[in-house]
């Protein structure tokens, strides 16, 4: 056809790279077959060493990933946040809606590390902070997920935070802990204790599903002698703004050469890369091609 018409064949290029991209998602697409992977995600992010720093890198996680959904239509909504006194947040909580919400997510659980120099210090030292990422479907609750009552601790507690004029002077706070699992979650973003308890048991819903799924990953790991590529505490990724800004992948070795575009929500190729490893496909970088 080519031979017979020159347009046709200055097209031909442009419609095999087009096709060669809808490929690709599809590729994608198909990995995104896990049990809860169509499910929404609720995220978790906590501050852990690095003191004011990895309250302000908590922070930072939390606007990017409201930046990502955002780029790619995704409905977010805060259900927990604790501001530090100082600067950032102790931690935050929020549910992130659309297709393949968790399919796309669940690879950010684990430890995010920031080196940098400390706009904290005054002495401008390099400083790194951490913060832990934890990624659960949203469960609907059509799905039975069997808790046993008899194994939650229930805690209720002041708010505290941001909140008005509400804030530490009604117990509405909630904590549940699963002993058994020694699973930890809380809520405190209304002023109802009894929404706030609603809340919580859905959050404990949620991780108790992501850990069967874990536990289903992990057996299926140990059939090949294999190392299961899940666990919540594990380093998962380094950000860099000095001496060099750039964003490297522990995991996958996927890099992105710029630390404020990753910042400003620019995640896909990272959260892409993370399906690829997870079912043992070659990653590419970006930037070091």
């Amino acid at each position: 056809m080519a031979e017979e018409d020159e347009s046709f064949a200055a097209e031909a290029p442009q419609e095999i790279e087009r096709i060669e991209a809808l490929l690709e998602q599809l590729k994608l697409a198909a990995l995104l077959n896990g049990p809860h992977d169509a499910a929404g995600a609720i995220l978790t992010i906590n501050a852990r060493d690095g003191g004011t720093d990895a309250n302000d890198w908590a922070e930072m996680l939390l606007r990017m990933y409201l930046l990502w959904a955002q780029k790619n239509d995704y409905a977010t909504e805060l259900i927990d946040r604790q501001d530090n006194e100082q600067a950032g947040i102790n931690h935050a909580t929020i549910t992130v809606r659309g297709p393949m919400a968790y399919g796309y997510l669940k690879g950010e659980t684990g430890m995010h590390r920031l080196v940098r120099i400390s706009p904290f210090n005054s002495e401008g030292k390099r400083q790194t902070s951490f913060a832990a990422v934890d990624v659960s479907p949203e469960i609907s609750d059509a799905v039975v997920i069997e808790i046993d009552e008899n194994d939650i601790r229930e805690d209720v507690f002041r708010a505290s935070g941001a909140g008005g004029q509400h804030v530490n002077k009604t117990s509405s706070a909630i904590r549940l802990t699963h002993i058994p699992t020694n699973i930890v979650v809380q809520c405190q973003s209304e002023r109802s204790q009894h929404k706030n308890r609603a809340t919580a048991w859905k959050m404990l819903r949620a991780r108790m599903a992501r850990a069967e799924e874990e536990k289903r990953e992990a057996e299926e790991a140990a059939k090949y002698q294999q190392q299961a590529k899940t666990g919540f505490g594990s380093q998962i990724r380094n950000y860099f703004l000095h001496p060099d800004q750039r964003v490297k992948d522990a995991r996958t070795k996927f890099y992105v050469g710029s630390f404020h575009a990753v910042m400003d929500g620019d995640i896909q190729g990272f959260l892409d890369a993370t399906l690829r490893w997870r079912a043992g496909q070659p990653v590419a970088d970006d930037d070091e091609e």
